[in-house]
């Protein structure tokens, strides 16, 4: 739906794409019993070996995984290649909560767990815990940090506060998601329990595991669970997503608030405050409380919101939220947050709002992007409507463009097992969304740091030829051009609300390709928009080139994941990333060589980026994926889709997986310093 999701993977030195090794962290740093001896005597005797230096710091992150202990070694700041008291942090999110320093010293507990770290990465294990234990080992953590250690005490307190909010929207999407009632069949070894908490459920996710049957959290292998919005013995069945488009009820089915509950073969659809009346109100009282503790004067338009979803969780009325959410901007507020249920890709019928939070502090450095933008919304919008033509009309849209976030915490169906999102255009639903009024952001704070970078770089330099590699810049800022891009465009075109022969695009295509195709069209608005703006003179021609590299890039690296889940459905990002790579190579924009060599000077078979062809392949994207969604074309879009993501594509799918998975995926963890 409206989200753009980077899956990106990290070198193995213990960080992944997010915000990893410039954080910081709480206690002191360890004082040296050395420091007074002479020089003289502490060169004539040997070098003591460090403690605690048994694992480096990528080995000592898997084994924290693989323990489900909540500890992360953020850097090895001192270089002396062994953990110090001022080099790590303690995670979110967790079912226990670690005590590992005091008084600038590892305390007992670190002591004791170090030895368990140890111990668990030296482990290797068969059967359904080898397969485990792999799983996790194919995906990195990565810490997002938060430091409020110097702000205000009003600030400290409500940052406290929403980490109660968190905790409580993490119960409730339990519930929805059908973890819930499934966690106490998980097996009791720490390594299932990791993989059970940071999957929400017992299937493996990463690409080398996800469709292995018997990769597992439960002792009996079972892979699969009912999720708490169907009922349990109809999802038992094959095709159950598809059998309840010929209900006649359909519509009222696939409402996005509801609950599905069955009476013998009758179908009917209660609101979530009915099937999560509890839970919700839950999340409610903690919403009021952390209100309570801003200052009145200075958050009015953030506290109306926090009252307003609050309601939202009592009543199951979420217009009323999203108008006073859009009303919220980066100049009237220090703080972003979006709570309630909206995306839909969680669940296999892709019909249900998940409940999730993101919760940021604001980067104010969008703002003079936003300023070069907003003069020229109307125009992109007039300019994609004359390119898609009838039955399409352009629409007057008065959108806000992305604000910059600083992720603080994700929660509920917000934070993945396996990459994040970087970009959200919300709601998807009702008034606010018809009318353009909604919000769109972008995540600065991830994917951005240099181990991150770094092995991006790797990984394009496997795949791209020298020639193409000139153009790519390692940094974040031509990615963070694309997202912006994308997320703009959500609010472009025949998007959610439109309908054509009285459907909307989830009544003409079905859930799941309704979905990749809302995001085929964002991220071809990626493409389209670069030329234009770069014609009004918004963008360099270095910048249209930096941008289109990275483009490029992350598609290969979502083609690298599969098309598919384990239960067939599609993945709406890989599926468009095939898309676009398939209609490039067709178009002479792109083109693979197999016997080219890459720009690693290793690999052979590469890629060069035609940059002369590309504009003309842009428009005609473009063109194809918004005349498919104005038309409600779902013949068109299958054919395009089977072109490019069935067997027979000309996409070079195997090279660009093995390639792209030599690095372990990004889990992205958390932590505040209060």
């Amino acid at each position: 739906m409206r989200r753009l999701l980077v899956a990106a993977t990290l070198l193995a030195l213990g960080c992944e794409p997010g915000q990893q090794n410039t954080q910081k962290t709480w206690a002191p740093s360890l004082p040296s019993s050395s420091a007074a001896k002479p020089k003289a005597a502490a060169s004539a005797q040997p070098k003591a070996k460090a403690a605690y230096a048994e694992l480096d710091r990528a080995a000592f992150n898997r084994a924290a995984s693989r323990l489900n202990a909540p500890v992360y070694w953020v850097q090895d700041k001192n270089q002396n290649k062994a953990v110090d008291p001022d080099e790590v942090a303690s995670l979110l999110f967790f079912p226990t909560a670690g005590t590992w320093t005091k008084d600038g010293k590892f305390t007992p507990e670190f002591e004791k767990t170090y030895k368990e770290l140890v111990i668990a990465s030296n482990t290797k294990s068969a059967g359904r815990e080898g397969l485990v234990q792999g799983e996790l080992d194919a995906a990195d953590t990565v810490l997002v940090h938060t430091d409020m250690r110097k702000a205000e005490a009003a600030d400290k307190a409500f940052v406290a506060e929403m980490l109660q909010v968190s905790r409580a929207l993490d119960e409730l999407f339990a519930i929805q998601s059908g973890a819930a009632a499934v966690a106490p069949r998980v097996a009791k070894d720490p390594g299932s329990q990791s993989l059970f908490r940071r999957n929400w459920g017992p299937g493996c996710k990463t690409p080398a595991f996800e469709k292995n049957a018997g990769c597992s959290a439960l002792e009996d292998g079972t892979t699969t669970m009912p999720v708490g919005v169907w009922p349990a013995e109809l999802q038992a069945k094959p095709d159950f997503c598809e059998s309840l488009e010929s209900k006649d009820n359909f519509k009222k089915l696939s409402s996005p608030f509801t609950v599905v509950k069955a009476d013998g073969d009758k179908l009917s659809a209660v609101g979530y405050q009915d099937a999560f009346g509890e839970p919700m109100k839950k999340v409610a009282e903690a919403l009021r409380k952390a209100a309570a503790t801003l200052p009145a004067d200075k958050e009015k338009p953030f506290i109306e919101y926090l009252e307003a979803a609050a309601k939202g969780f009592e009543t199951n009325d979420w217009e009323p939220v999203d108008e006073a959410w859009s009303k919220m901007s980066a100049t009237n507020s220090k703080y972003y947050l979006r709570i309630g249920p909206d995306e839909t890709y969680w669940e296999p019928c892709s019909h249900k709002a998940g409940f999730h939070m993101s919760f940021a502090k604001i980067n104010l450095e969008s703002l003079e992007l936003q300023k070069k933008l907003t003069e020229h919304q109307q125009f992109l919008e007039d300019e994609l409507a004359k390119l898609i033509g009838e039955p399409y009309k352009a629409r007057k849209v008065s959108f806000k463009l992305p604000d910059f976030i600083d992720i603080v915490v994700n929660a509920g169906d917000s934070r993945d097992p396996v990459g994040a999102t970087v970009g959200q255009s919300l709601p998807n639903w009702g008034k606010v969304a018809n009318e353009s009024r909604g919000r769109t952001v972008v995540m600065t704070n991830l994917y951005t740091d240099p181990d991150s970078m770094g092995v991006r770089k790797l990984k394009a330099e496997s795949l791209l030829s020298a020639e193409s590699m000139k153009h790519y810049k390692n940094q974040g800022g031509a990615g963070l051009l694309s997202t912006v891009l994308h997320e703009a465009t959500h609010n472009l075109g025949p998007s959610h609300e439109y309908e054509v022969g009285g459907k909307k695009d989830r009544d003409a295509f079905g859930g799941d390709l309704a979905s990749m195709l809302e995001e085929l069209k964002a991220q071809s608005g990626a493409y389209f928009y670069l030329y234009l703006l770069a014609d009004k003179g918004v963008f360099t021609e270095a910048q249209v080139s930096e941008t289109l590299v990275d483009s490029v890039v992350w598609g290969l690296n979502h083609i690298s994941r599969g098309m598919y889940t384990a239960g067939g459905q599609r993945k709406a990002y890989s599926q468009l990333a095939a898309i676009q790579i398939g209609f490039l190579m067709e178009q002479g924009a792109l083109v693979w060589d197999p016997a080219a060599k890459a720009a690693n000077g290793k690999d052979v078979g590469a890629f060069t980026i035609n940059l002369p062809k590309m504009r003309e392949a842009a428009i005609a994207l473009m063109k194809l994926s918004g005349t498919i969604k104005a038309k409600g074309d779902k013949e068109g879009a299958l054919k395009l889709a089977n072109a490019h993501v069935e067997a027979g594509t000309k996409v070079p799918m195997d090279v660009i997986k093995e390639r792209m998975l030599r690095f372990p995926q990004p889990s992205f963890v958390y932590s505040v310093e209060l």
